[in-house]
């Protein structure tokens, strides 16, 4: 069930509640006079038969009789509430049932249920300013329906007051996860949308995180993909890092992405990988068609050449890179050759580099040997290393997307 045939249950629930609970007429220190009473017994019946409109003609009998004492004055009122809500006049609904609560008649368990009632009311009549306020006197008061939580959240976005709603909406979502529960997608795109409304751009990729985490659909890694790589320091070495993560959320699909992809892998010493990119784009029609296959076909031929070339020259690179006094080459080789498919001996050169240290970019290192192992199958090894990428160029902002995506296979 959505939250909003939720909140429609709530309010529905409510008034049936309502009319069910109207008070008997039993003598007692206070008593409904007969000439009260007869017509609001007859305006219940119609209410079980749900004639709402003729029960309110029967309560505007009662309250005409002339004397009434202040206890016929509430139960009128609350019998007229639930009257007027069920015929759908809202603002007559909320104006009895503030009356009621004004009273001071109803034991604290029954207040809290008018109160449910009242805000549920005044949401459908689109009072969303009066519904937040009584919303918010029920849970003060010590209500407890999660509904009511909800309907708090939503006539606070939907009155102006997005701080409000995001402060309500982050700890509903932090409970649901503290108790290992997956939030609802609709109360995270809602805080999605209240950061956006307050020009809060860390908490929007924040949210667009835990929707990727609980609800990993195409379009929330796209949006929070573009929106990394507009982090401010972020580095553009890192643009095939991203091109990757791409590719394993399923949103490498245009032809410039597949071009783009190919040639920062050729560009980075990585033919192999650039052909498995080409490879896709054919096969998934991106390439090869229209007035730009022949560049295509160029770029295929290209990465198909250096592949194999690189195959027969790794062996003599790998002397090399044992023999500088660093671990770079080490490094960027063992790149190499996972992206070739070669995972033990990728790992193994990746971490030999990490070990000779001296490296350029040691969290870049650690990036990609983290990937590496999530590419091999070892997730436990590659969820440690991914975890201790730190450092604000992105290397440590694209770790941790890998992290939320590789717990679901790469």
């Amino acid at each position: 069930m959505t939250h909003t045939r939720t909140l429609r249950h709530l309010m529905v629930a409510g008034i049936i509640a309502l009319t069910a609970a109207a008070p008997h007429f039993a003598a007692a220190e206070d008593a409904l006079r007969p000439d009260v009473g007869k017509p609001l017994q007859a305006a219940q019946e119609l209410m079980k038969a749900q004639k709402y409109k003729e029960a309110l003609v029967k309560i505007g009998e009662a309250d005409a009789i002339s004397g009434k004492t202040p206890y016929e004055s509430s139960i009128i009122e609350r019998i007229r509430g639930a009257a007027a809500a069920g015929a759908g006049d809202t603002a007559t609904a909320v104006k009895a049932f503030e009356a009621t609560i004004a009273s001071g008649r109803l034991p604290a368990a029954e207040q809290l249920k008018l109160m449910e009632a009242l805000a549920g009311t005044a949401y459908r009549g689109k009072d969303y300013a009066k519904a937040q306020i009584w919303a918010q006197r029920y849970i003060k008061e010590g209500g407890t329906s999660s509904a009511m939580r909800t309907l708090l959240s939503q006539t606070q976005y939907l009155s102006g007051d997005f701080a409000g709603s995001a402060k309500e909406l982050t700890a509903e979502i932090t409970a649901a996860e503290h108790a290992g529960q997956a939030p609802a997608e609709d109360r995270l795109q809602l805080l999605a949308n209240c950061y956006l409304k307050l020009n809060d751009k860390a908490g929007y990729v924040t949210v667009l995180e835990k929707l990727v985490t609980h609800h990993p659909k195409k379009e929330y890694w796209a949006d929070l993909l573009a929106r990394v790589q507009r982090k401010p320091g972020f580095s553009s070495r890192l643009s095939l890092d991203v091109y990757r993560l791409m590719r394993a959320t399923g949103n490498l699909q245009d032809t410039s992405d597949f071009i783009e992809m190919a040639q920062l892998a050729l560009q980075a010493g990585l033919p192999a990988e650039a052909k498995k990119t080409v490879d896709d784009g054919y096969a998934k029609g991106a390439l090869g068609t229209g007035a730009e296959a022949d560049r295509h076909k160029r770029l295929r031929d290209l990465a198909n050449k250096q592949a194999a070339d690189d195959q027969k020259a790794l062996a003599e690179v790998e002397k090399q890179a044992n023999a500088a006094k660093d671990g770079n080459a080490l490094v960027a080789l063992g790149y190499a050759y996972v992206t070739s498919a070669q995972f033990e001996k990728g790992i193994a050169l990746i971490e030999q580099g990490i070990t000779k240290g001296n490296l350029k970019r040691p969290e870049d290192a650690k990036l990609h040997l983290g990937v590496a192992y999530l590419q091999a199958g070892n997730k436990a090894k590659a969820q440690q290393v991914l975890r201790s990428v730190q450092g604000g160029e992105g290397a440590a902002d694209i770790a941790r997307l890998w992290l939320i995506q590789g717990g679901r296979g790469t």
